[in-house]
């Protein structure tokens, strides 16, 4: 029963870790993105919605639509601390995608609206890896809407808020210990709330400032799906099909900016992101049946993030513009708990973009994004589970903005 306890235990951070702590997606706009994902003290559009909604009712335009996606190719790599056995994810091509849309009412006063998809992503395993009782697979997939107002309170001061509407779903399975074919699947789902502020201030001509907040968003899984396929001895003890409830808080975060124009076709912008991962203390859960054997509460002890970036654009022409950025993320996992659900490793990162001004208002923009993660031995001490984890990652992304 022990052993019970501690893989549905397993489980439930499985799903916490890989929807959270490593798969915060930034790719909000190719723009920001080119530029190390700087955007707080950036005025590119209808994309500031995410970055910074004080912004926006500092476009330039009367109306601005942004919409792009993203293509990452990411791969982890595990090698065993004690044999020559390694294996590596077989990940499918991730897909984030966004649509920004606004409008002036007047000289003051902006709304808008943004779909976009800050976490998502898929972990594939071989089925018969060293590591399958921590972890097979997991999908995961989430979707926010966020209506949007800004207001300019002066020339140079702007103001903006923002309703998050969230909802995300995550799908995975591990192996059992029971048998070769024994394994359990999760599938779970919430809709919760949150919101978006940020303030913007254009200082200089030269320089502007931005500070942006969005709030931490709790999601809480009822009636989630616990399907256990396990040997038939095992069935008066274990139900096949369990629901369970849980909540997982996705952590706030607190962005500062400052962009400077340094020549008419050069400018450099600063950004520091805080992003408060200390928000997981722990992890309890609760089954519907069996609860006397599965309910539990697992230690969680995440630190909060410091993220410093630093990006450049360089206006060549009235047709190409070109950008360049860099950042380090440090990773929050605490080092007693880290498993191959979410492989979250010191990264440092570095961006390129490209913008053509295809028409008077229409501009496409390219990105590459390529990530390094700080190899390590680390280990997952509830199963003793240790290995040497490398992690790469390289991100294409397409937009195309709109504005008039």
């Amino acid at each position: 029963m022990k052993r019970m306890t501690l893989l549905c235990l397993s489980i439930l951070f499985t799903w916490a870790t890989a929807h959270a702590g490593g798969f915060q997606v930034r790719l909000q706009g190719q723009k920001q993105t080119g530029m190390g994902l700087i955007g707080t003290p950036m005025n590119f559009g209808a994309s500031s919605m995410f970055y910074n909604p004080g912004a926006l009712s500092m476009m330039k335009q009367n109306y601005s639509f942004e919409l792009g996606a993203n293509f990452i190719n990411s791969h982890i790599l595990y090698e065993s601390t004690t044999s020559v056995y390694s294996a590596e994810s077989e990940n499918p091509i991730g897909t984030p995608i966004y649509f920004y849309g606004a409008t002036k009412l007047n000289e003051k006063l902006s709304i808008g609206l943004g779909f976009y998809t800050p976490y998502g992503s898929s972990t594939v395993w071989d089925d018969n890896w060293v590591g399958k009782h921590l972890i097979q697979n997991i999908s995961l997939k989430a979707y926010f809407m966020q209506p949007t107002v800004s207001y300019k309170i002066m020339d140079k001061l702007s103001i903006g808020a923002g309703m998050v509407i969230a909802q995300g779903t995550v799908d995975m399975q591990k192996a059992l210990p029971y048998s070769e074919s024994s394994y359990v699947r999760l599938k779970g789902s919430d809709i919760n709330f949150g919101f978006n502020v940020g303030v913007y201030f254009q200082a200089t001509p030269k320089l502007s400032v931005g500070v942006d907040y969005r709030s931490k968003i709790t999601m809480n899984v009822d009636n989630g799906i616990a399907t256990f396929n396990i040997p038939s001895s095992l069935e008066s003890v274990i139900s096949q099909k369990n629901n369970f409830s849980s909540e997982l808080p996705l952590p706030a975060n607190l962005d500062f900016g400052i962009n400077y124009q340094i020549t008419p076709q050069l400018s450099a912008a600063v950004e520091f992101n805080y992003v408060f991962w200390s928000a997981y203390k722990e992890l309890s859960f609760t089954f519907e049946e069996d609860g006397d054997l599965l309910d539990n509460t697992s230690p969680r002890e995440y630190s909060d993030v410091f993220i410093p970036r630093i990006g450049f654009q360089y206006i060549l022409n009235q047709t190409l513009t070109f950008r360049a950025g860099a950042y380090y993320d440090k990773t929050p996992t605490n080092e007693e708990y880290f498993s191959p659900e979410t492989v979250s490793l010191d990264t440092f990162s570095y961006t390129f973009g490209i913008a053509l001004q295809a028409a008077k208002n229409l501009s496409i923009d390219l990105t590459y994004l390529g990530t390094h993660g700080k190899e390590g031995v680390k280990v997952y001490q509830p199963d003793n589970f240790e290995g040497r984890y490398k992690t790469a990652a390289s991100v294409l992304g397409l937009g195309i903005s709109y504005n008039f």
